[in-house]
């Protein structure tokens, strides 16, 4: 099974994911826990070159087309042969983030920014996408308080609200796939959130 975890910037994503591998290792379950972008040696360097705060003649164009080059190495080099053994693969952030962030976000084509998901990825869907849901000034506030400060974290607060209502808008058009989690509680109560709602699709 593919599991991703999607939200704005502060909403904890990151933090959650080693407790949840722990909780699905101690359940019996082989999964296996990856980052976008990065997650390879490859997708780590253009991770560099995305987040480097000095890039900031970055046109979304480069932007956009940057994610779909790292999203393209750890889809044939790390997700598809884990997911073909069996094993279930958890993702902070995947294609969703780039249709918020650089579709809602930059304002782009949507069409043309999924097209370009569809090549990267080869039309690989996760089964279930949590979204880890946050007011965007609290989420701000929160990334000022931890040390990976980034290029697409000092874009316009405007920007981040266009993000978030993007990611709410797919929520209403595939809620099938998408499971909203008010990350705006404490921590613990997330967490416990979250691991009941990947235990239950698990079953």
């Amino acid at each position: 099974m593919f599991i991703t975890l999607e939200g704005p910037e502060g909403s904890g994503k990151t933090s959650h994911i080693p407790h949840l591998v722990e909780f699905l290792r101690e359940k019996g379950r082989s999964v296996f826990p990856t980052r976008e972008p990065g997650g390879t040696s490859i997708g780590e360097q253009i991770r560099g070159v995305i987040h480097d705060l000095n890039n900031v003649e970055m046109h979304p164009r480069t932007e956009t087309l940057l994610y779909q080059a790292a999203r393209a190495q750890i889809v044939e080099q790390v997700i598809r042969p884990r997911l073909a053994a069996g094993e279930i693969v958890l993702s902070d952030r995947y294609a969703d983030s780039t249709i918020a962030y650089q579709g809602y976000g930059h304002q782009q084509d949507l069409e043309q920014v999924r097209g370009l998901i569809r090549y990267a990825t080869g039309g690989l869907v996760p089964d279930l996408t949590i979204l880890l849901d946050l007011d965007v000034e609290v989420g701000l506030k929160r990334k000022t308080r931890q040390d990976e400060w980034n290029r697409l974290d000092a874009y316009t607060v405007d920007f981040h609200r266009r993000v978030r209502a993007g990611y709410l808008e797919m929520v209403a058009q595939e809620p099938a796939r998408w499971v909203v989690v008010d990350a705006g509680q404490p921590w613990d109560k997330v967490q416990a959130v979250l691991k009941r709602v990947i235990e239950n699709r698990l079953q």
